[in-house]
């Protein structure tokens, strides 16, 4: 008997883990019982009741019509009454953009094949020809002191040069005289000019994001993008979008901003049927300098002239910024960064019905527009610019590492300084992977909504601990503002990619898990589709299909994790190659432990769930951090499997994968249900916390990386730009790397003779003619060494002022 009963749950087990359907359930439960019967020698009234019951639950759950009758209906009906009411943003959020990779993961059973099989990413050679001197170009035009001290604004001479090469129209459609970029190459330019200066880079990529021309491109009449695309192009036009106000930030379907449907004079014509607007919009980038405004606003039809509602919903709308009574022009100014932002109002301000992007048949279907649309912001936008920050930020404290000594040894030989030196180059590397991997994606015709708020989150927290720990890298040469400081403005503007776009923290507590939830997981949004049908006879169907298979995917799942996790994923079929072969293994693993404990959370916190952000937080953390393993090793894949950039991905996957594994762990552990919090306990950490963070060793390779000049420190920071004046600070300190590890033999001569006494000077400088003047140096290497130190000097001091110069001109 004993052996039945371990047999029954072997074959239990074995039907979950791969996903065996309700049939395949009830036969195995007959043949056990046939089993049991046999051996027990059960008497025929019993076997007969034993079988009416097994027939009874063959026909309950084999047959689709009486289960759906007998089981579904009553669910459904259930659900109707507990589920949350889903309002109309809400739905359209949910159902805007498109389910990818994220999908797999939520599947609990991730092809790392079809991961590998994706497109590598790339430029087209016009588009490497445009970053190699078009981007150049500009950035060197480009003085982030001058902009942001001097200035408040870019010169006269880069706003003109981004105009006329076309940087306004990287999306717009060659027909319409755009450059027709793909997203990849998008995404190159704004992290190469970011590289430069965050001014310039937000200026360069708002115009190509959220905004005018792409919501023309995909919603805009014929008329309207004959009138307008070209003109953007062109930087004829200079576009913003207005839909944040005082009262209306995240929650932005509350915006109180309205217009009316009424007659009214436009262009010298009376009678003209159109919209009265009145609006207050703040945090608006572009808006001071703008021609074409595009406008969010709720437009009511109180006098029912266009028939129908009253209400007609959220609305965009095109406005000449010269239309009479539109505002702008008086400027925002966050965090001493320069780039044009600010208000803008209307008051009473008239416009015809064609203003409405898409004409008239765009009226209400403004938050579709948005929702569908700003996975490119996101996507793009910001981790462009927080990518092109991280590798300045990598590649000048590796130098600065390498180049400022204290004790007589480079600082970054210190373990206090590897440590931050190691965080900066993982961070970067992983980072750079999901910026690649997420814009591959768009261009292979993806929305991916889900995807693109993981990216943005990550993209911008991670580049803020990499700021921050370029700071503490530098110290006093960090903190003191000047002509020569490249990190204090980056430093100072981080916050800004961490508010804008969806605040960090309204993300990751309730966007990535909480439209993941729905959105990527493979049943969860067909259930609720059900439930809203009104058709009840369709509804019950879908709702039966997708809740019978939810159940299997549940038990599948429980199964799968609790076995892969006492073999910590070993035995799992993954790619080739040893170096990443166990991280695949993992991830599969921890796949399928996300995917039950996801269904536990919605199953034992309903709709109390969408309130438990903290739980709801690590859960988006552990996609999060999936997704983030994913891009990496496609990266190493991609980029050929170097053996020198090994330090940098077993340090980027061991510590995602430890914040993994932490992320479980305050979930289980602050979970309100004791009974969930039981089982999760045993099935997703059968055998306890296993993982550990990188060790100090993997730090110390990095920290070596980034302070020695070669191809594993050149794919890390590629795409930067890289000044070659000297007179630069950043190009005087790539200079002054190179130049230390050349004369540091010579240094070393020098103090050798010094220490016998041959060379009396106290100071470097004469020392250095004092050795030539004896033969230690020969002129050459005199001058060498006299270089070196020039650069040295230059890249260790820091700006000071005279007083006057740092007055506020009144």
């Amino acid at each position: 008997m004993a052996l039945t009963i371990l047999a029954a749950l072997a074959i239990f087990v074995v039907l979950a883990f791969f996903r065996a359907s309700i049939a395949s359930w009830v036969l195995a439960v007959i043949a056990i019982v046939a089993v049991v019967a046999i051996q027990e020698s059960f008497s025929d009234s019993v076997l007969l009741a034993v079988g009416a019951v097994l027939l009874s639950l063959i026909l309950l759950f084999g047959v689709p019509l009486l289960r759906g009758i007998v089981i579904s209906s009553i669910v459904l009906k259930i659900f109707r009454k507990i589920l949350p009411h889903i309002s109309a943003t809400e739905q359209e959020a949910i159902n805007a953009g498109t389910v990818w990779w994220d999908g797999d993961l939520f599947g609990g059973n991730p092809d790392w094949n079809k991961l590998l099989a994706f497109p590598k990413c790339g430029l087209s050679e016009a588009e490497q020809a445009f970053l190699d001197n078009e981007v150049d170009q500009l950035c060197a035009l480009l003085d982030d002191w001058d902009i942001t001290h001097n200035r408040a604004d870019l010169s006269p001479e880069a706003w003109q040069f981004i105009r006329i090469k076309g940087f306004f129209g990287m999306i717009i459609p060659k027909k319409y005289g755009g450059l027709e970029f793909s997203a990849q190459a998008h995404s190159a330019v704004v992290s190469k000019v970011a590289s430069r200066s965050g001014t310039a880079a937000v200026t360069v990529m708002v115009p190509n994001s959220l905004g005018p021309a792409e919501l023309l491109l995909h919603y805009g009449t014929d008329e309207q993008k004959e009138k307008y695309l070209r003109r953007l192009a062109y930087g004829i036009e200079v576009p913003c979008f207005a839909l944040t106000g005082p009262f209306a930030g995240s929650d932005a379907g509350a915006i109180p901003d309205y217009g009316v449907v009424c007659h009214g004079e436009f262009a010298g014509k009376k009678n003209v049927l159109g919209i009265r607007l009145n609006w207050e919009k703040r945090y608006i980038t572009l808006a001071p300098v703008a021609t074409l405004l595009g406008l969010a606003f709720k437009l009511y039809d109180l006098d029912r002239l266009l028939g129908g509602e009253v209400n007609r919903g959220i609305t965009l709308a095109l406005i000449p910024t010269d239309t009479p009574g539109v505002k702008i022009g008086r400027r925002h100014f966050p965090l001493n960064s320069a780039f044009m932002n600010g208000p803008t109002q209307g008051k009473d301000v008239f416009i015809p019905m064609d203003f409405i992007i898409g004409g008239v048949s765009g009226i209400g279907q403004g938050w579709r527009m948005l929702m569908e649309c700003l996975a490119a912001g996101r996507s793009i936008s910001l981790p462009a610019s927080s990518i092109g920050g991280m590798k300045m930020a990598a590649r000048t404290s590796g130098a600065y590492s390498r180049v400022r000594k204290q004790f007589h040894l480079p600082i970054g030989k210190f373990e206090g300084v590897e440590e931050p030196l190691a965080r900066i180059g993982a961070h970067t590397y992983m980072v750079d992977a999901a910026r690649r991997f997420t814009a591959l994606a768009l261009d292979m015709g993806e929305k991916p909504s889900v995807i693109s708020a993981i990216v943005k989150y990550h993209a911008t927290e991670r580049g803020r601990i990499v700021i921050n720990d370029a700071m503490d890298v530098h110290g006093g040469k960090g903190i003191c503002l000047g002509p020569d400081n490249y990190l204090a403005r980056d430093y100072q503007q981080t916050p800004i990619g961490i508010t804008v776009e969806g605040a960090n923290i309204l993300t990751r507590t309730m966007i990535i898990f909480g439209q993941g939830a729905i959105r990527s997981h493979p049943y969860v949004l067909k259930e609720i589709t059900a439930v809203h049908d009104r058709n009840h006879r369709r509804a019950l169907r879908q709702f039966d299909e997708a809740l019978f298979g939810h159940i299997g995917f549940i038990l599948s799942n429980a199964a799968r994790s609790f076995i892969l996790g006492l073999t910590n994923g070993r035995g799992i079929s993954v790619p080739r190659g040893s170096e990443t072969r166990r991280y695949y293994q993992q991830l599969t693993r921890l796949s399928a432990a996300f995917a039950l404990s996801a269904d536990v959370a919605m199953v034992a916190l309903g709709g109390s769930l969408k309130r438990r952000e903290k739980i709801s937080a690590r859960l988006g953390d552990v996609l999060s951090q999936m997704y983030l393993c994913s891009a990496t090793l496609k990266r190493f894949e991609d980029d050929g499997r170097p053996a020198e950039d090994l330090p940098l991905l077993h340090w980027a996957m061991q510590d995602a994968l430890y914040k993994i594994q932490q992320a479980f762990d305050g979930v289980i552990q602050n979970f309100p249900d004791a009974l969930a919090h039981s089982i999760l306990s045993v099935l997703v950490f059968p055998l306890g916390l296993r993982l550990s963070p990188p060790s100090d060793h993997l730090g110390h390779e990095i920290a070596t990386l980034l302070m020695r000049p070669g191809a594993p420190r050149d794919r890390l920071t590629a795409g930067m730009y890289l000044p070659q004046n000297e007179r630069d600070a950043v190009g005087a300190l790539e200079a002054a790397l190179h130049s230390t590890l050349e004369s540091e033999p010579l240094q070393a001569e020098l103090e050798k003779a010094h220490k016998a006494g041959s060379l009396k000077s106290l100071e470097e400088l004469p020392r250095i003619l004092e050795a030539r003047d004896q033969g230690i140096v020969t002129e050459e290497q005199a001058l060498q060494l006299q270089r070196d130190y020039a650069l040295r000097r230059k890249v260790i001091m820091v700006d000071d002022f005279a007083p006057e110069q740092l007055r506020v001109n009144k």
